[in-house]
């Protein structure tokens, strides 16, 4: 890739943040990444799957530990319920609170099912592609470590 298009990505990067930025703003103590596990969580539910933890950080591509905070603050404001396996101790499923479904309804649903029509002049190919290379770049950038010095 030239040293230019390389700079256009880093660029169009900080406009996806910015459209992120975007956003409704979310209910006091409420964070983007609630909405996120939300989301990740009904998916999984659909497939079928008992969440867990190790769920939820493999879906999204992050540490267990991050993902084991953010649960339990999801779970002390009534947006999660963890409960343990009756056939073994050492696992704890997550499932979502009527709090959580009508958090998840007004973000997941309601929102994005607004923005849909405006997005209608990009493709599903088109879409898909800028996905996978941004999830591309940032695989890169994490795994090869730059230092200027």
């Amino acid at each position: 890739m030239e040293i230019q298009t390389i700079k256009a990505m880093f660029d169009a990067c900080y406009q996806a943040k910015r459209s992120r930025d975007m956003l409704p703003p979310l209910p006091k103590g409420v964070t983007s990444a609630y909405i996120q596990y939300l989301d990740t969580i009904e998916s999984l539910e659909r497939q079928g799957t008992r969440v867990k933890v190790s769920d939820i950080s493999d879906a999204l591509h992050l540490p267990r530990p991050g993902v084991t905070r953010t649960v339990k603050e999801m779970e002390k404001k009534g947006y999660l319920h963890k409960e343990s396996s009756t056939t073994d101790g050492r696992i704890t499923y997550i499932s979502i609170t009527e709090a959580g479904k009508k958090l998840s309804q007004i973000y997941n649903e309601w929102y994005f099912n607004q923005l849909a029509p405006l997005f209608q002049d990009i493709s599903e190919e088109d879409a898909r592609c800028t996905i996978r290379t941004i999830e591309r770049f940032y695989t890169i950038l994490s795994e090869g470590r730059v230092s200027i010095e």
